[in-house]
């Protein structure tokens, strides 16, 4: 029997598994995530008729004699190039790009896909709707709103709809931005005494340095400043060799989540120095402008009936010629004294410089009639934070004050970023990190054994011992959220493989119609 006869119908078989390998491709062009198959031909072993000989002293060497024996499928191989991106606008759609798949798991059993058409089921399971596999990542279980902890072992992502986060009670107030260094200070005062009836014409006037006076209705002050000009007040207390108070205010929660404010001024004082101790471990002194801090309400009655006291000690912050705020020893304090003449019997006496020039003071809020929550918050002012420092320079005075704390909340929506991390915002105005998702990164992804439904799983030569969950920026892929990957099939490229194929067929075919012809010959010789 001739030996094309074979050939030819190996031929045969090896472009039928080629056309369904193309027949797939082409059928799969709109599944998401789908990667594209590819056959690759080799050939089979060949019959050897004489083998090679050595040159010889009087004659050359020959070639070896073979006749291959046909063709067959050497490989067929999944191309994991990437599809392209296409927006979907629904927010729970991912498309991942890049050496990566997506973990998603039914029991114990885990599957990898490129399909992120993923959504939230009705119990908040984050889930491939069509197969119901929930996808693998790392849920956050800390107080810590914007970092999912990825040390542990992947989980299913679970994100209940309308889920509750509990308040929390502030705990620090951070000031920053700038205290203008041209701020006028208060050279004197003069006042007239409107407590009797009619009031007494003597008008009183003191310019003693570190004096204070409680201002009212019945006591207006009128106070001269060092940029010349006068302002007439009716309320407060003010220090000669101060400036007027710098009313700042933040907003604090109390362990229920209800919200106060508290008010600090602050009044620059006098010009000294302050030693303290630099990065280098060196004793530096430099000339220095202290402002003194305190509270600006001690006294709130809340609307619920209960009331707040707020107490904040002295505190005094010391700016250096260059402006930077330094905690330190001062070289001169300033004391205060109340003004004799005043007919206020209840004066608010304004604390004086201390002799140390501090970064950090705790003020005390005190519910002295609880509304059932903790008594007393204690709260940090950080008045150096590292990332925007208090200053104090020329020109502007732009100080302010944000603290930490809020109400409880609950869950209004989530979002999706190019790392996988899927962030919540709550009524309360806080942006929480939920869960971050997971991706797992094969030595060889062609390895993978398909399983149907955009499915793949492990196998012999995927190199599953070097499997472990990644985030995918350290796996070096990236997703595009509201979006899905398509299938990487090039349609162009399944066409000119199918006129190829489909020739390979038909010449093989010929091959076998040819030997039939040859064989009928030498059949026929016989007549």
């Amino acid at each position: 029997m001739m030996r094309s006869l074979f050939s030819g119908v190996s031929g045969l078989k090896s472009h039928t598994t080629r056309m369904d390998v193309i027949g797939n491709n082409i059928a799969n062009v709109n599944t998401t995530g789908f990667k594209a198959g590819r056959v690759t031909f080799e050939d089979m072993l060949s019959q050897t008729l004489s083998g090679a000989s050595s040159p010889g002293t009087t004659i050359g060497g020959t070639n070896p004699k073979q006749v291959g024996l046909g063709v067959t499928v050497g490989g067929i191989d999944t191309v994991f190039s990437d599809g392209s991106v296409q927006g979907t606008g629904k927010n729970t759609d991912l498309a991942l790009t890049g050496n990566a798949m997506f973990m998603v798991k039914r029991g114990d059993q885990t599957y990898y896909t490129r399909n992120g058409a993923f959504e939230f089921d009705a119990k908040g399971n984050y889930v491939l709707p069509s197969s119901g596999l929930h996808v693998q990542g790392w849920m956050n279980k800390t107080t810590e709103h914007s970092k999912v902890s990825t040390d542990g072992a992947v989980e299913n992502i679970v994100i209940e709809a309308g889920k509750m986060m509990a308040p929390k009670a502030t705990e620090k107030a951070t000031y920053s931005e700038n205290l203008d260094a041209n701020t006028p200070m208060i050279t004197g005062y003069t006042f007239i005494d409107n407590s009797t009836t009619p009031p007494t014409t003597r008008v009183r006037t003191s310019a003693n340095s570190g004096m204070y006076i409680t201002a009212s209705k019945a006591q207006p002050v009128t106070l001269s400043l060092s940029d010349g000009t006068k302002q007439t007040v009716t309320s407060g207390t003010y220090t000669i060799g101060r400036s007027l108070p710098k009313v700042t205010s933040f907003g604090y929660y109390d362990t229920l989540g209800i919200k106060h404010e508290s008010l600090v001024f602050l009044e620059k004082a006098i010009v000294t120095t302050v030693t303290y101790t630099d990065e280098d471990g060196n004793t530096v002194t430099k000339r220095a402008s202290t402002w003194v801090a305190r509270s600006g309400n001690p006294t709130v009655k809340n609307i619920d009936g209960s009331e707040t006291r707020h107490t904040l000690p002295p505190t005094t912050l010391a700016f250096d010629e260059e402006g930077v705020l330094r905690a330190g020893t001062l070289g001169a304090v300033q004391t205060v004294t109340p003004d004799p003449n005043s007919n206020v019997t209840t004066p608010v006496a304004p604390p004086p410089t201390t002799g140390n020039s501090t970064e950090v003071a705790t003020l005390t809020a005190a519910h002295t009639v609880p509304n059932g929550s903790k008594p007393s918050n204690e709260i940090t002012l950080q008045f150096a934070d590292a990332n925007s420092p208090l200053t104090q320079y020329g020109g502007y005075d732009t100080i302010k004050a944000a603290s930490d704390g809020y109400t409880g909340g609950t869950l209004a929506s989530v979002s999706f970023d190019s790392v996988g991390v899927i962030t919540g915002t709550y009524t309360n105005g806080v942006r929480r990190a939920e869960a971050q998702v997971g991706v797992a990164k094969f030595a060889n992804p062609s390895g993978l054994t398909k399983l149907g439904g955009n499915l793949y799983q492990e196998s012999n030569n995927s190199n599953s011992k070097a499997v472990r969950a990644q985030t995918v920026e350290s796996a070096g892929a990236k997703i595009t959220p509201s979006s899905l990957e398509m299938s990487n099939v090039d349609l162009a490229d399944q066409f000119s493989d199918m006129i190829i194929t489909q020739r390979g067929y038909q010449s093989n075919s010929k091959i076998i119609t040819v030997g039939d012809e040859m064989l009928e010959t030498l059949i026929n010789m016989k007549r």
